[in-house]
């Protein structure tokens, strides 16, 4: 079954589900919209489906600033109500505030 609506919005801070880190959601795919060399990469006993909502996250864990792709399924939100100190945040959003980023400009 294909899900069309993503749960987590542009701005929502979420943590991955089983690895250490966290990040900000700055762009959904609908569905699986990687390289197939990235897909196969992943561990095959851990591989997410590719019909459901992927996430770009300015993500970060206690050593490292990164970009990461998620599927939904690996994703919970993140709780602590503490900003992503993400370098490139403040090119995307505004101020951290209520829990989340407001866009500074409507992507796509």
């Amino acid at each position: 079954m294909l899900k069309t609506s993503a749960k987590y919005h542009l701005g929502q801070i979420v943590r991955h589900r089983r690895h250490p880190f966290r990040g900000v959601v700055f762009d959904v795919d609908a569905i699986f919209s990687n390289t197939e060399a990235w897909y196969d990469s992943i561990p095959e006993d851990s591989r997410p489906a590719k019909n459901q909502p992927f996430y770009h996250l300015l993500a970060e864990n206690e050593h490292n600033y990164y970009v990461a792709y998620v599927s939904e399924q690996n994703l919970v939100p993140d709780d602590t109500g503490q900003p992503v100190d993400h370098p490139d945040v403040h090119d995307l959003f505004g101020d951290f505030e209520d829990g989340r980023y407001p866009l500074h400009f409507q992507l796509n």
